[in-house]
């Protein structure tokens, strides 16, 4: 067992999992559940629950075993307010009140003794919304400005992966690995952009990282190819977001979650301005460096939802020839490129097998982050933004150059400031 062997684990009674259930999860699409629609599985911190969304529109999302003899209410009928188990005809509605309990005479009747555990669900902008903690402690949804858009105005991305939560979201922290594993074929030449020439040129930036009140912010830097310093800045927020330099600080507008479906399965969920990629449009692609998702049609499974076609038992469609010539992999897709890579040290990474360097500063940090928070929390603590979401307001990671010297952070936060707010992002 290595020593971060307990922030792997998120399911119920975990210290993992009992901290990330302080905090409001992302379950998926509001146009997954349909008024008197069939009820949909789902797996959240390891834990089976069936979602539905009622005759009022109201979502509902229960355990899945009925509270009688614990058969499972996806097979039951969601009908008139509720969802009705075809078992006995027990029927709850969404916050697991027992409406009714068909097969028990008139004067035996106890339903207002019934609870089935129901979670506090909402929805945003077009996105379903969990918290599976103590109803009483809920907070405010969390202020991510790509979060506050209008539904039309935002771009949402899931994609289920088969390993662990947080070796999967140690990716997002680990920034060094984009100039090699999804531009590493590249080569310098007078028609790429400037952005891609600072990453093409050099692939070994040093790095800063920073403790903050939501979690984490880390920068790598290296020298500019047209003069300056070259900074790509992120941040690790609590309990398990990322904002990436996806594009420039102007633009980027986005915010990325691994949620742990259990402890081998997570999802990666990006919320993001749809116009967040417009300026990379506008530029040569780099090999291998698409950003589509080819995704299975969702299933009824309880790890159906959101599964990438490119996978272990297609060898994600790599091609040696390609690798040999052209891109660094061989593989398409900068999101299979990550996937591939954090699928390949199984469902759960052994990190005694792990030598880290310097260029692994920020995901140690994370880690260490994480691990002071867990420790806290089971002393009593709240964990870091638990109660004060208004902390992720206006943090947003991104890519600039700058002749600036100074504190980085600084630097930082200026740029962020004098960005356009996601509101007023000229459309395409």
């Amino acid at each position: 067992m290595d020593n971060y062997d307990s922030l792997t684990r998120t399911g119920p009674g975990t210290p993992m999992g009992e901290l990330m259930r302080q905090y409001w999860v992302p379950a998926g699409l509001s146009s997954e559940l349909v008024a008197d629609g069939p009820p949909v599985r789902m797996k959240l911190l390891g834990e089976k629950l069936i979602a539905f969304r009622d005759s009022s529109g109201r979502v509902g999302v229960l355990d899945h075993r009925c509270p009688h003899r614990c058969a499972s209410l996806f097979y039951g009928r969601n009908e008139e307010n509720g969802l009705r188990c075809v078992y006995h005809g027990w029927k709850y509605d969404v916050d697991g009140r027992c409406l009714e309990q068909a097969n028990v005479p008139p004067h035996q009747v106890f339903a207002d003794k019934i609870r089935a555990k129901a979670y506090l669900a909402t929805e945003r902008n077009g996105m379903i919304w969990v918290f599976m903690g103590d109803r009483e402690r809920a907070p405010a949804l969390p202020p991510f400005e790509a979060t506050l858009l209008p539904q039309d105005q935002v771009e949402y991305r899931f994609v289920q992966r088969r390993c662990n939560w947080l070796q999967a979201m140690d990716g997002d922290l680990d920034t060094s690995h984009v100039g090699l594993l999804h531009f590493g074929g590249a080569r310098p030449s007078g028609d790429l952009d400037t952005e891609s020439r600072n990453l093409v040129l050099n692939k070994a930036p040093d790095y800063k990282v920073n403790d903050t009140e939501f979690g984490l912010s880390y920068g790598a830097y290296r020298p500019a190819a047209d003069g300056g310093t070259y900074w790509r800045t992120a941040h690790f927020l609590f309990p398990f977001w990322v904002m990436p330099p996806i594009t420039s600080v102007e633009d980027n507008v986005l915010v990325r979650g691994w949620i742990p479906l259990d402890d081998d399965h997570c999802m990666f969920v990006g919320i993001a301005h749809k116009n967040h990629f417009r300026e990379s449009h506008n530029r040569k692609p780099l090999p291998g460096g698409t950003l589509v998702d080819r995704l299975h049609p969702n299933s009824s499974d309880w790890l159906g939802r959101y599964r990438n076609v490119e996978a272990e038992e297609n060898d994600y469609f790599i091609d040696r020839d390609v690798q040999r010539d052209q891109s660094f992999t061989g593989i398409e897709g900068i999101h299979v490129q990550d996937q591939c890579i954090t699928e390949s040290m199984g469902p759960i990474v052994d990190r005694s097998f792990e030598t880290l360097s310097p260029s692994d500063i920020a995901v140690v940090r994370g880690r260490r982050c994480m691990l002071r928070a867990v420790e806290a929390f089971q002393q009593g603590k709240r964990p870091p933004a638990a109660d004060q979401p208004e902390l992720y307001a206006g943090v947003r990671g991104g890519y600039y150059t700058t002749q600036d010297t100074g504190d980085w952070l600084k630097t930082q936060k200026a740029r962020v400031a004098a960005a356009p707010p996601a509101l007023l992002m000229e459309m395409a």
